[in-house]
């Protein structure tokens, strides 16, 4: 019986992690709930997982989820700090880190130091602070396993392989919504168009990243820390269909690929079942009512994202946490269609350039660049 805290489970990741956790009441138990803002959906979560305690980020909606649960045995909390003092509890064996973006790290790295297993989907934490995650995760014996889709399936494809040289990541993208617009066509889409991702069922922060391309760009800068390679031997291959989740080509030549249906609760099980592989429900992917896979380079013209982040974990220091803070802030711009979508890329280029560089950032630093970028990002528009 694993016990689990869920960060982010009101979010699409943390909703599905409690769809699996209900398909296996002998294996996995819910001990901790939190959320940012959405009330009514924890304070459904609650009721039906009964966890040991629920935490709210937003300090304003305590009075009203303490409410809500009066009637139950369950601590109720509230605040950044709060979430980042559950993840330590002894009682936790696994945490789920699912929060989106930067708001992730902090209590990602205080799991990491209580010694946690992390089952990472937030994969801001490390692009935001890649080198200070790992060390600590040595440091602290603190497992990481990647949930991302893409990830996971290079975690998987490497099991097995041992000091086998790697060549290069092959890490597989949809496309997005707008893989075939011209640049002209682009200049016009707008949020609600972006939302309609063609495979997959995601938040809308990262329905946007991906229709920019620049969640791939993350997901680049997440596989260099997790697997320890180098940007250039990551490449992007546009795959529109989502059946191969990645590759992993070695050094004689040959490559591994795992592949399955668009969904993610396949991953986020294997990473709360590793090493084991249980039985499943889940849809199977059908070779003969596929049809063809295809595959196709990114057009790096029209995705500008993708290129930003391979500068940003070549130069290194805290130049991801810059891209990461900026893109956070225009994705949110466009959502509220105060810009346009290639205005986005243009703001992260200026925010780029502008902010203050740093070579060896320390956590204060991540903390002090991301509040000049969020504030340079928004003087842009």
């Amino acid at each position: 019986m694993k016990r689990i805290a869920i960060l982010g489970s009101t979010g699409s990741i943390g909703t599905q992690t409690l769809d699996i956790i209900s398909q296996y009441p002998d294996r996995f138990e819910v001990y901790a709930l939190t959320a940012n803002n959405n009330i009514r959906l924890l304070t459904e979560q609650a009721r039906m997982f009964q966890p040991e305690i629920v935490c709210i980020a937003n300090e304003q909606h305590y009075a009203e989820l303490k409410a809500n649960l009066s009637d139950m045995p369950v601590k109720v909390y509230a605040g950044a700090d709060a979430i980042a003092q559950i993840v330590t509890l002894q009682p936790v064996d696994v945490v789920l880190a699912s929060m989106v973006g930067y708001a992730g790290l902090k209590p990602t790295i205080e799991a990491i130091k209580a010694g946690k297993q992390i089952a990472l989907a937030n994969k801001e934490t490390l692009v935001v602070a890649g080198e200070l995650i790992c060390r600590l995760s040595r440091e602290h014996h603190s497992q990481i396993l990647p949930v991302d889709s893409e990830h996971s399936a290079i975690f998987q494809c490497l099991s097995g392989e041992g000091d086998n040289p790697i060549e290069k990541l092959l890490l597989t993208a949809s496309g997005g919504p707008f893989r075939n617009k011209t640049l002209d066509e682009l200049k016009h889409v707008n949020a609600a168009q972006a939302l309609k991702h063609p495979n997959w069922e995601m938040g809308a922060k990262i329905t946007i990243d991906s229709a920019s391309m620049m969640n791939k760009g993350f997901e680049v800068i997440e596989a260099k820390w997790l697997f320890g390679i180098e940007p250039e031997h990551i490449e992007v291959v546009v795959h529109p269909q989502s059946i191969v989740h990645s590759m992993v080509q070695f050094a004689d030549g040959c490559i591994k690929a795992q592949l399955g249906m668009p969904d993610m609760r396949m991953p986020i099980l294997y990473a709360l079942t590793y090493p084991d592989r249980i039985a499943t429900q889940l849809p199977r992917w059908n070779y003969a009512q596929c049809g063809q896979l295809t595959f196709e380079k990114p057009d790096a013209e029209k995705f500008r994202n993708l290129a930003f982040a391979y500068q940003a974990i070549r130069q290194g220091g805290n130049l991801p946490c810059i891209v990461n803070a900026a893109n956070e802030v225009v994705v949110a711009g466009f959502l509220q269609d105060k810009i346009g979508f290639l205005q986005m890329s243009d703001i992260i280029e200026t925010v780029m350039a502008k902010a203050t560089f740093i070579q060896n950032p320390t956590y204060e630093d991540y903390v002090q660049t991301d509040d000049e970028a969020r504030k340079l990002a928004a003087s842009l528009f």
